[in-house]
């Protein structure tokens, strides 16, 4: 069921919320995508009676949202898609989740995504990959491809991802929908379960711009509990305009380099016209260091990750093995609760902190992190939005490329160095290749979300990419 919030407000309205969200528990529940780890049935209905009963109101009163399944949920198992946290209920809500529900929100369940956020296909789960809703055979895209492929696939009309390095814009991307990775710092991570802390953002999906600013406006906003979260009003939907007259587009030519699929350029450029023709201004822009953000990146998320991920020792939750010392407790418990592809991330990270190799790895990355960023502010000092492929090639097959890491680790190119700036970022559908979902992406000044809002708004105003679906969903 593909519907927008209004439409879902008028058949709330006409109807109840609570035939709505059992409309969605349905449709999940026949789904062949495996888009959600769990659902909270009961909880979701008896929420949906109470807004029913109690004429609660709110932007998103009534409305189904998924969440993704590292973000801490009261009383909903959180598992980050790791058997080491199977089982593991949080006793508290994450700030996202206390704004949803004072927005009147109904959680409907738990999506699928790669293991601790660790990956680009949603392959790494530990229950099993999440599928395309175009193309059953090949990935949504990661770590966020269970959300995404909840929206796309018509099992909720908006969700929220997290985004560390493309995380939300890869699936969306992949699976043609919006999705939003904001400015650093204006919305809390307090409750997101941390991979790399210096570089994730939680962050909307829908299947429309519009959507996707209503989520944003509700979850954004100022949490003294998160030392990076920034005292910022965010109210963008009453403000959405379809005008780009005078708007400054940089185009950086190194997005555009060695491994570009053909048809995505096209759609890219193709789309950078239609802006042009509706009365923005292109210019080229430099990226010098763009070539060094993948290796930059992946230096401090693994030296985070190996940081971050010490907590989880068998002790205080989740995964517990019952041996005689803690060190052999801690060892078999790691050894087994991690997937791979974690374990792959905790020892490079180790490394590239271990005395002897601080300074050549984890300090040389970060001043790398300060070029990028300077190559950012250079460039919108002569343009107002950045415009890039999100994804150099659309969603490729299922286990094509999970036995190959550093491939992986490739297909992030066009969307880390965002995440290193710190800058907003927001993937639209523009194109199909092969009857596969292309995505725009449109890069913006530190919280200067209103300007690619806007763009991505006009964008589709005039076009109709965004409201295909997937056939036989």
């Amino acid at each position: 069921m593909w519907a927008s919030i209004n439409e879902l407000k008028e058949k709330i309205h006409a109807g109840s919320s609570e035939e709505v969200v059992a409309e969605y528990l349905e449709r999940i529940g026949r789904s062949k995508l495996n888009a959600f780890i769990s659902t909270s049935g009961e909880s979701a209905i008896s929420r949906a009676k109470e807004i029913d009963a109690n004429d609660i109101e709110g932007p998103l009163a009534g409305i189904p949202v998924a969440i993704k399944d590292n973000i801490s949920t009261r009383c909903i198992q959180t598992t980050c898609a790791s058997n080491i946290l199977k089982g593991y209920v949080p006793p508290y809500d994450a700030h996202v989740i206390e704004r949803l529900k004072k927005a009147g929100a109904v959680i409907i369940g738990k999506t699928n995504m790669d293991e601790f956020a660790m990956g680009t296909s949603t392959e790494t789960s530990f229950y099993g990959a999440t599928k395309n809703p175009w193309d059953m055979e090949r990935v949504p895209g990661g770590s966020s491809g269970g959300s995404a492929a909840a929206v796309a696939g018509g099992e909720a009309p908006i969700a929220l991802g997290s985004d560390t390095g493309g995380s939300v814009r890869c699936p969306a991307s992949f699976c043609g929908v919006v999705g939003l990775k904001p400015t650093y710092g204006v919305i809390s991570r307090y409750g997101l379960i941390a991979y790399a802390n210096s570089l994730e953002q939680i962050g909307p999906f829908a299947t429309s711009v519009r959507d996707v600013t209503t989520l944003f406006d509700v979850v954004a906003g100022y949490d003294p509990r998160d030392s990076t979260s920034v005292d910022k009003e965010v109210n963008y939907s009453s403000s959405l305009e379809n005008n780009v007259k005078g708007l400054r587009i940089g185009v950086p030519e190194e997005y555009f380099g060695e491994g570009t699929d053909e048809k995505v350029e096209k759609a890219v450029r193709d789309s950078i016209n239609t802006l042009e023709e509706l009365g923005a201004k292109t210019t080229t822009v430099k990226m010098p260091h763009t070539k060094y953000a993948l290796a930059a990146y992946y230096i401090i998320a693994m030296s985070e990750a190996s940081s971050n991920l010490a907590r989880f020792d068998g002790m205080r939750y989740g995964l517990r093995t019952e041996d005689s010392d803690w060190h052999t407790t801690f060892s078999q418990v790691r050894a087994s609760g991690f997937g791979d592809e974690v374990k792959r991330r905790i020892l490079l990270g180790t490394y590239a902190l271990s005395a002897g190799y601080h300074d050549k790895y984890y300090l040389k990355a970060l001043k790398v992190r300060t070029l990028i960023k300077q190559d950012f502010e250079r460039a919108f000092k002569d343009v107002d939005v950045l415009i890039t492929p999100t994804m150099p090639y659309p969603a490729f097959k299922l286990g094509e490329k999970i036995d190959d890491p550093i491939s992986l680790y490739l297909a992030d190119v066009d969307t880390v160095p965002i995440n290193l700036a710190g800058v907003p970022s927001i993937s639209v559908p523009c194109g199909f290749s092969g009857g596969l979902p292309i995505g725009l992406q449109i890069i913006g000044k530190h919280f200067d979300e209103a300007t690619i809002l806007r763009a991505a708004y006009t964008f589709e105003e005039n076009t109709d990419f965004h409201t295909k679906r997937p056939e036989g969903m």
